[in-house]
């Protein structure tokens, strides 16, 4: 076809794809066929069922190779799903993980059909617009420091339509005063930076995603110890925040939160790992 490589079908480059990229990826093959659907411009279903047999296209072996470098899939393509909703992602933001799902389902729990909810540290705006998707009653907020992580949480959530309850503003909790104008919540979910600054990580998460909302000092508690401190001042009579937390910090966080007045709820992941605390 005069749109791929003559003589190399698409199955064929899969498979090379795949080969090319099993010593840096788990899913290898998953992830050949997620560039190449992006290549040719259609989705994975419709390329497994209707594009095996024509020609790959020319662009597929530069996306394969900016993955063999590392580079994380959801970067290449622009876009992660979570929670059923499509969502820009740009190196500026984190890349939404299933993990999180865990904080979500327990921001949703005994939400009644209106309120107000605060994400701390909105990034792409996952756990903001996925709350506000499932409880259209509500209204939200979702501060963050970094300029160019709320542009992309407002693309996200202007194409979700939900730019009418979704208000963006810049915001530092490490700031005197940063919460002087929020206002009170029924619900605070928040995904701080939680890792360790000497923390060995993946180079697909280490090289590429933003540093400043991975890394939160030898412990990766720096950003709880401000944070949390904070939220009793920001939540309404009978709301509650829910902060994610790395799989071995429960102990730590839920510390922290005492101090603070709170008592604390663990909601473990689906591989059964401490991932968020409900805070009371």
């Amino acid at each position: 076809m005069a749109d791929g490589v003559p003589g190399v079908a698409v199955a064929a480059a899969l498979r090379a794809a795949a080969e090319r990229l099993s010593p840096v990826s788990d899913t290898a093959r998953l992830d050949a066929e997620l560039l190449m659907a992006h290549a040719l411009g259609v989705s994975r279903s419709d390329l497994l069922l209707r594009h095996m047999q024509r020609d790959a296209p020319p662009a597929f072996a530069a996306l394969v190779e900016r993955r063999a470098g590392h580079e994380p899939v959801a970067y290449i393509l622009g876009r992660q799903e979570f929670h059923g909703l499509a969502l820009q992602v740009t190196p500026d933001v984190l890349i939404p993980r299933d993990d999180s799902e865990t904080t979500l389902a327990a921001a949703l729990e005994g939400a009644g059909e209106d309120g107000r909810v605060l994400d701390c540290g909105v990034g792409s705006g996952a756990l903001l617009l996925a709350f506000l998707a499932e409880r259209p009653g509500w209204q939200g907020i979702g501060i963050d420091r970094a300029p160019a992580a709320l542009a992309v949480a407002a693309a996200n959530a202007r194409a979700l339509g939900l730019d009418g309850r979704a208000r963006l503003a810049e915001a530092d909790w490490h700031a005197p005063g940063w919460a002087g104008e929020l206002g009170r919540f029924d619900r605070v979910v928040a995904n701080p930076p939680y890792v360790e600054s000497g923390a060995d990580l993946a180079p697909d998460v280490g090289a590429f995603e933003p540093a400043g909302a991975l890394y939160a000092g030898p412990e990766g508690l720096d950003d709880y110890r401000v944070l949390v401190p904070s939220l009793p001042g920001l939540l309404a009579p009978g709301g509650i925040a829910v902060l994610e937390i790395g799989a071995t910090q429960d102990a730590a966080v839920a510390a922290i939160a005492a101090d603070a007045g709170f008592s604390c709820t663990l909601r473990r992941d689906l591989g059964g790992r401490p991932r968020a605390l409900i805070l009371r």
